[in-house]
C-alpha cells in the first residue's frame, strides 16, 4: 500500500464516519486508490495501529491504514 499511495495524507470525513465510508472517499478519488483499495481485495485496517473491522467509527485525529492480509511460517 505505501509504495502504491504514499505512507501519509488526510482525508476530511463527516463526523461519525467508519473506516468503510474512508475506504469508500479513498476509492472516489481514482486511480491509483481504486486499484489499491478495490472492494473484491482482501484488506486489513487498522486504527491507531490497532486492527479493527471496517465498522470501526473514526475519531478527529486518526490514524488508518490497509494493508493485505499477513501468513506466517
Amino acid at each position: 500500500m505505501r509504495e502504491a499511495l504514499g505512507a501519509e495524507g488526510s482525508l476530511d470525513l463527516p463526523e461519525g464516519s467508519t473506516v468503510a465510508q474512508a475506504r469508500d472517499a479513498l476509492l472516489a478519488r481514482g486511480e491509483p486508490y481504486a486499484q489499491a483499495l478495490a472492494r473484491g481485495r482482501a484488506l486489513r485496517a487498522a486504527r491507531n495501529q490497532t486492527a479493527c473491522s471496517e465498522a470501526e467509527p473514526l475519531e478527529n485525529g486518526d490514524e488508518l491504514a490497509f494493508f493485505p492480509p499477513v501468513t506466517g511460517g
